[in-house]
């Protein structure tokens, strides 16, 4: 006869399985994902329906819009017009990858090169990259930097052309880095490698809507 100690221990190893095996096909959650889909679920009988204090009310607002600008906001409507002209097109799905954007651009500035970034820069705004670049190279500056976080990131505007059917965006960020300049000598001039400095940026990305292109491009930069 088994003692009740080894069968607890059979039935813990079969939990942990388990769990491990839920694990594998749902994955972690993180933030800024596209909040999951609403079961479907069967009509409920009127003596079902009596039972429940509340009522399901369809063409509600619509949370991922919601979750990011005041409801009725021209900013509101703007998004709405986006997912009309292409309705694939997600809110929390476009800060996902602006949160992404902004480290991958913000760090090819920095290190002085373009190359990777270019895609996702408008023409006005490659020029003025590369005209900061330029210059630092003629003086013999170096910048070096380490992204470290973002620690804000907020949806400020958005608009809609009916006309051209352009959607733009406008993003602030609040990040935290590490950066120093060092001269042609390799002397730092400015900055320390070991003090995080906190960077705040408010960008602007355009896109026409409805195309097959799905690049958002960096249109404007400010603080």
């Amino acid at each position: 006869m088994e003692s009740p100690m080894v069968q607890l221990l059979v039935l813990a190893a079969i939990a942990v399985f388990l769990i491990l095996r839920l694990r594998s096909v749902l994955g972690t959650r993180e933030g800024f994902e596209k909040p999951p889909l609403p079961r479907t679920e069967q009509p409920e009988s009127a003596s079902s329906k009596s039972r429940h204090s509340f009522e399901v009310i369809e063409g509600g607002p619509d949370r991922d819009i919601t979750d990011h600008v005041p409801e009725g906001s021209p900013s509101a409507e703007a998004l709405a017009a986006m997912k009309r002209a292409e309705p694939s097109f997600s809110v929390h799905e476009f800060l996902s990858g602006a949160r992404a954007a902004y480290e991958m651009i913000l760090m090819g500035f920095e290190r002085g090169d373009l190359n990777e970034i270019r895609p996702f820069l408008s023409e006005d705004v490659a020029e003025s990259f590369a005209g900061v670049i330029d210059h630092r190279a003629d003086q013999g500056l170096v910048i070096e930097a380490t992204f470290v976080g973002i620690r804000e990131l907020q949806l400020v505007e958005a608009n809609f052309d009916n006309a051209t059917q352009e959607g733009e965006v406008t993003v602030r960020y609040v990040a935290d880095l590490t950066w120093q300049v060092r001269d042609a000598d390799g002397v730092v001039i400015e900055g320390d490698e070991k003090q995080i400095k906190r960077q705040k940026d408010v960008w602007t990305y355009a896109r026409k809507m409805g195309v097959d292109d799905p690049n958002w491009q960096l249109v404007a930069t400010g603080e």
